[in-house]
């Protein structure tokens, strides 16, 4: 048999058997590192891969460990591991709860807004869906909500930080979409082509990651018009009432701070994004901080005169912080938040039990963002591996000959890859996905014309919708381990259809509208240079058929 032909059989039973293995509980990353392995070496006993590419290995790897762009994702997982041990997302959550509690549907609205929050401020979807379940579920099934609606109301949110900026699944599937476009662009003769950056990503994520929270809210407003049962209203205390509208100040600026100096600073140029997510890694310290002295001098949560001073303090810090990006971007603005974090430390530091509380914080943090961390790259050690031998093997030439040869060319390639990404989301976790399909299915695309922006934020969307999707979505699992047991496991699952139902509609609005996805990054920034050869292939739209002749 023919060496070639061989080879891609090979490919294609590496990829079937890295799919059963996953899916028979195996470890990701030694799966992928291991059965690439084991095949090439396969391959080599055949004459179907060249040996000396296994030396290639290690300066790959090393590339991985050391490629600036994903330096940002410890950052960035620090920053929402910081803010959720230091009870400022339990603040936000109560606060904005009394806020919409009174009305119909309130305590779920308030879930969508805060989840938006937390996911723009923390992006670690398993402790936002655990810090609201634990939270919010008990308060709206005190309420008298359908146990349906809240706990789908929960898992939809929680999985917003998959595609609201900054995401770190938006951070790999901009840096895997960047060496497709350059390797795509190559191919057709484009010897300059733009870049996808993670600010592109970002910046294209924004627009369709409001919309569907906004897709969310209209829903629960509707349920609370035409089936008012679902979602009653929550009585208020005098307590409760009083000095609400300084409390909800006082939890809402520290997250928006923090959010206007990480996105801020990204979307307007200022800083990229490894720069913001050092400034959002060092601010979440000093929040931290602002909250530990808050506690310990400002008196008990609802003290109406700690609320007061709380809300002059980050009016104040806002306000500064602010004039310094401004002035002095955002090298000044990190110098600023580190000096203010170095006197906090010192403040720390001459009281015992706030030094034993806040370092206790720092440790737990540091230690979940290790362990978060390790596990992703060691899958993208083991990813690596398994692109390197399967590309080698002719599995590219033979997925791209499969793309390009399904009826409707360019429309009918998409369907295919976005519907394995959707039936894979079923079992597989999303960075597993990334690794896997993303690699081996977006140079091909890319060739076929699609833009890599758009195409990014959809796979975003597919992937955040995996996160609900039964019977084995991770946004499900969180849940069903902190709800009480009168909440059972179908009840989750049927709560969840109607929010899955909402991203598919967003996922088809998106496909036919790609300038909610590409508008914003093209007006940033590509508008000072319209119409250049080295800008990207237009969106795919309905009508364009993109045979394989085109691509020859």
């Amino acid at each position: 048999m023919d060496a070639a032909l061989l080879g891609q059989i090979m490919a294609a039973g590496l990829f079937l058997l890295i799919i059963l293995f996953l899916m028979s509980g195996y470890i990701v990353a030694f799966t992928l590192g291991g059965l690439a392995i084991l095949v090439g070496f396969a391959g080599i006993a055949v004459g179907a891969f060249d040996q000396s590419l296994f030396a290639a290995l290690p300066n790959r790897f090393w590339g991985v460990i050391t490629n600036p762009v994903l330096v940002a994702v410890p950052l960035f997982v620090f920053m929402g591991v910081v803010l959720e041990r230091s009870g400022i997302a339990e603040s936000l959550l109560t606060t904005m709860g009394q806020l919409f509690g009174s009305l119909r549907g309130g305590l779920a609205l308030s879930v969508v807004l805060v989840g938006a929050l937390l996911a723009a401020a923390t992006g670690v979807v398993g402790a936002t869906v655990v810090t609201m379940g634990l939270l919010s579920l008990p308060a709206m099934m005190r309420a008298g909500y359908d146990p349906k609606l809240a706990t789908g109301t929960i898992c939809a949110a929680g999985t917003l930080g998959q595609i609201i900026p900054p995401s770190t699944v938006l951070i790999f599937l901009a840096d895997i979409l960047q060496g497709a476009n350059s390797a795509a662009q190559l191919s057709l003769g484009n010897f300059a082509p733009d870049t996808v950056s993670v600010g592109d990503l970002f910046a294209g994520a924004l627009l369709p990651s409001l919309a569907l929270v906004a897709m969310f809210s209209l829903y629960i407003i509707w349920k609370a018009i035409f089936q008012p049962q679902t979602c009653p209203p929550v009585a208020m205390t005098a307590a409760e009432r009083n000095g609400l509208g300084l409390r909800i100040v006082g939890a809402l600026i520290p997250p928006l701070l923090l959010i206007m100096s990480v996105l801020g600073s990204i979307v307007t140029g200022i800083a990229t994004p490894t720069e913001s997510a050092s400034v959002g890694a060092v601010g979440a310290l000093f929040l931290a901080a602002v909250k530990l002295f808050a506690d310990a001098y400002l008196g008990a949560e609802g003290d109406p005169k700690r609320d007061l001073r709380l809300f002059w303090f980050w009016l104040a810090a806002m306000a500064g912080l602010g004039i310094t990006a401004w002035f002095f971007g955002a090298a000044g603005l990190l110098n600023t938040m580190l000096v203010l974090l170095a006197l906090a430390f010192l403040a720390i530091l001459a009281r015992g039990d706030l030094r034993r509380s806040y370092f206790q914080t720092l440790f737990h943090s540091s230690k979940s963002t290790m362990s978060i961390t390790s596990m992703v790259f060691i899958i993208l050690l083991g990813a690596t591996a398994f692109a390197l031998v399967f590309t080698q093997l002719g599995g590219s030439a033979m997925v791209q000959g499969f793309l390009q040869g399904m009826p409707g060319g360019q429309f009918g390639a998409l369907l295919v890859v976005f519907l394995i990404i959707f039936i894979l989301g079923f079992f597989l976790d999303t960075f597993e996905i990334i690794f896997i399909v993303i690699p081996i299915t977006a140079p091909v695309l890319l060739i076929m014309g699609v833009d890599p922006i758009w195409l990014g934020v959809m796979i975003g969307l597919l992937l955040q919708t995996s996160f609900l999707t039964p019977p084995f979505g991770f946004s499900l699992f969180y849940l069903r381990g902190v709800a009480p047991r009168t909440i059972t496991t179908p009840m989750i699952y049927r709560g969840v259809l109607p929010f899955i139902a909402l991203q598919i509609l967003a996922l088809a609005a998106l496909w036919a509208f790609p300038d909610l996805a590409t508008w914003l990054p093209n007006e940033l920034f590509r508008s000072d240079t319209p119409g250049t050869e080295g800008a990207p292939p237009p969106p795919p739209s309905f009508d364009e058929g993109g045979g394989e002749d085109e691509f020859l």
